[in-house]
């Protein structure tokens, strides 16, 4: 064994340095792969979100409600939303499916639709949509 060789593995200067390089490199790969990832999974699908809001509603009368909502979806994108009309026990009396065409000409819209109802509701409100 020579001297160089007796010091290093008295003081710990062997190969090991190099290993720790390389796992530290992959370590660092892997890490970034991870972060692109999670990136991907929570950025990536924004572009087919779709929001909406309910602004106003009015109880026709006993078997009819009508709902007017902000809708936001994607430019050219078709949307189905189910609106819903609830009773003073929050109990749904009410409810139906409805799939707007695409609008090309812009991502906000405002609408109005009329559901009907088994018995007197007291609120309106759009449940969800979403880009079918």
């Amino acid at each position: 064994m020579t001297t160089q060789a007796m010091l290093d593995e008295r003081y710990g200067r062997t190969r090991a340095r190099t290993s720790r390089i390389r796992s530290t490199v992959l370590s660092g790969i892997v890490i970034a792969v991870i972060i692109g990832v999670i990136a991907w999974m929570s950025f990536g699908n924004q572009s087919n979100s779709v929001g909406a809001t309910a602004t106003s509603y009015k109880v026709v009368d006993a078997s009819s409600t009508t709902i007017t909502f902000q809708l936001t979806a994607p430019a050219g994108a078709r949307v189905a939303c189910v609106l819903e009309a609830d009773d003073t026990d929050h109990g749904i009396v009410g409810w139906r499916v409805i799939e707007y065409p695409a609008s090309p000409a812009g991502h906000n819209r405002t609408l109005t639709e009329q559901i009907p109802t088994v018995g007197r509701a007291t609120t309106g409100l759009v449940n969800s949509c979403w880009v079918p």
